[in-house]
């Protein structure tokens, strides 16, 4: 059967993909960030899934405020990097996997999740920005991703938007899905988005440094508490655009410890964290867990 066996979690921000296409991660500005990824990208060197489940959210490209589904899955063969107004990014298209991704849909709609499916949609930088994170600057010419994604859309950008512990038992029945594949593969979980910042208002720029690694530490060891965790404190604590750390709740969610919505195996094995402020407006937190 398929298998989950490791979640990655990072930040997803525009400047970070500007930065790496316009050769700027060697400035003063840009290297501690990009460093904190060098053992990443070892990392999934050494541990190349078949498969990567990435959670993201879509900022008005696929989508727009005329229609926003609360979770989307991706089942097309493959996606174009979108143009956000400067042009498409260039990384190369990301191939899908159709088969696991029409299953997970099958799947988690018995289990009562309602999902939108997407046959045909652009991805913008909310998911080509952690695969140019994780996997390195791809010449879209010659290069290619190392392996098929399925994207999964969330929305945290129109109120209402979902639960944390809505979002962390969806996890839970997309890693029940993946297992009942009948098919040998290794799939990586991504929750992408986040951390503290703020876009607008009398708060734009806020970033809260102790809340974020308060949270992060939470998620880690105690997940479902950390699921809990209401609405208001992500917006008062984290900026209105903090909310996105809900989506990192579904890929702490499909790991293995989780069972029936509680902590019920051995905790997963952290083998990266890493976090960084600024980058442009933003607060950077990036994690490496693996199943134990």
């Amino acid at each position: 059967m398929a298998k989950i066996t490791a979640s990655v979690f990072t930040s997803h921000v525009p400047a970070i993909g500007a930065a790496m296409d316009l050769g700027k991660t060697k400035e003063d500005y840009w290297k501690p960030l990009f460093a904190g990824y060098d053992y990443s990208k070892q990392w999934m060197k050494d541990n190349k899934p078949d498969v990567i489940f990435l959670v993201y959210n879509d900022h008005a490209t696929a989508f727009s405020l005329e229609m926003i589904p609360t979770f989307a899955i991706g089942t097309a063969a493959e996606f174009t990097p979108a143009d956000e107004g400067w042009g498409p990014r260039p990384v190369p298209k990301v191939i899908g996997h159709p088969d696991l991704a029409s299953h997970i849909a099958q799947s988690v709609i018995q289990q009562d999740f309602d999902l939108t499916i997407v046959n045909k949609m652009d991805v913008d930088h909310g998911l080509t920005v952690p695969l140019s994170l994780m996997c390195g600057e791809l010449d879209p010419k010659k290069d290619a991703w190392p392996c098929p994604v399925i994207p999964f859309a969330v929305n945290v950008v129109q109120y209402p938007v979902p639960s944390g512990k809505r979002c962390f038992m969806l996890g839970q029945a997309i890693r029940k899905a993946v297992e009942s594949y009948d098919e040998d593969l290794n799939v990586h979980i991504w929750g992408t988005g986040g951390m503290s910042h703020q876009l607008q208002g009398a708060r734009a720029g806020l970033i809260n440094r102790e809340w974020d690694n308060a949270w992060l530490d939470k998620m880690i060891a105690d997940p479902v508490g950390c699921a809990d965790t209401p609405h208001i404190d992500y917006v008062r604590e984290a900026g209105s655009e903090g909310i996105e750390l809900v989506m990192w709740l579904i890929a702490r969610g499909a790991m293995s410890d989780i069972v029936d919505g509680k902590v019920q195996g051995p905790a997963p094995i952290v083998k990266h964290r890493f976090y960084h402020v600024p980058a442009s407006n933003t607060a950077v937190g990036h994690l490496i867990l693996e199943n134990a």
